[in-house]
């Protein structure tokens, strides 16, 4: 299976990474095309893909074909394939907010579709990517796709009328969880921890509770029972943060940001 890529972003190449790491292609199987010749450049010198210097070109020569360029680039991008024959092939979007129909209306044609909303710990192998399929996809595409995804991460389907909520729980959450591990961290800073350590602390405390979530399957609200002992110090936290109203500031961000990707 040839895989394309037309936009080289960080993106990119947590996927490349992934899918090579995983065996799915061979860096000769790999094409890409970026703005810059310089980012061409880096990446067959990082990755030893195939750089084409041009979006029709990285087109043609894909099975598999991501567009993993910027939204605001899409319609440009479009403009530059769409009169090539793709019907035998696969069109992946990471864009929010680019629907499936808006994908077929934008090619003027109904192809494969599929929309992917990967998150930025695909860097490091953990990304959480939501994705859906066009009525035109086949069953080998879909699972040629899943793999794809899954090599950098978990990949959850769900029906696309779900897709503008998931840049407020896994999208665009990790933001907002760095921007609480900088907190924790600045608060242990306070009180006489070297920052780097806080840092570290911190950052494996949230590693070790979503994996203590996930494994053991038990409710959160569970779980944040079985640390607060009567009248300990967790209970006194947990009261703080209940009185600067720490869930309901969390669900009005979470909510706030699904209400701007509907917009998009």
């Amino acid at each position: 299976m040839k895989i394309g890529f037309i936009g080289l972003g960080n993106m990119a190449q947590a996927m490349i990474g992934g899918i090579l790491n995983r065996g799915l292609a061979a860096p000769e199987e790999i094409f890409g095309s970026a703005k810059t010749a310089e980012t061409e450049k880096r990446m067959r010198e990082t990755y030893g893909i195939c750089t084409t210097g041009d979006n029709r070109e990285t087109a043609r020569r894909s099975d598999l074909l991501f567009l993993a360029v910027k939204p605001q680039f899409f319609e440009e991008v479009i403009g530059q394939i769409r009169d090539l024959d793709l019907g035998e092939k696969t069109v992946v979007s990471i864009a929010p907010g680019k629907s499936l129909s808006w994908l077929k209306e934008r090619f003027s044609c109904d192809l494969a579709f599929v929309r992917a909303m990967p998150n930025t710990p695909a860097l490091v192998s953990e990304g959480c990517t939501a994705v859906c399929f066009s009525s035109r996809v086949t069953e080998r595409q879909k699972q040629e796709v899943l793999a794809v995804l899954e090599s950098f991460g978990k990949a959850f389907e769900v029906p696309e009328r779900l897709m503008d909520v998931v840049p407020g729980v896994s999208g665009c959450a990790p933001a907002w969880v760095f921007m609480m591990m900088e907190a924790m961290a600045d608060g242990a800073v306070a009180e006489g921890m070297p920052r780097k350590q806080a840092y570290e602390m911190a950052a494996q405390a949230v590693l070790g509770s979503a994996k203590l979530l996930l494994e053991t399957g038990k409710h959160p609200g569970e779980l944040k029972d079985m640390v607060c002992s009567p009248a300990g110090s967790t209970i006194q936290a947990v009261r703080v943060l209940e009185e600067k109203n720490f869930r309901g500031a969390l669900m009005d961000a979470v909510i706030a940001c699904i209400q701007k990707s509907r917009e998009l």
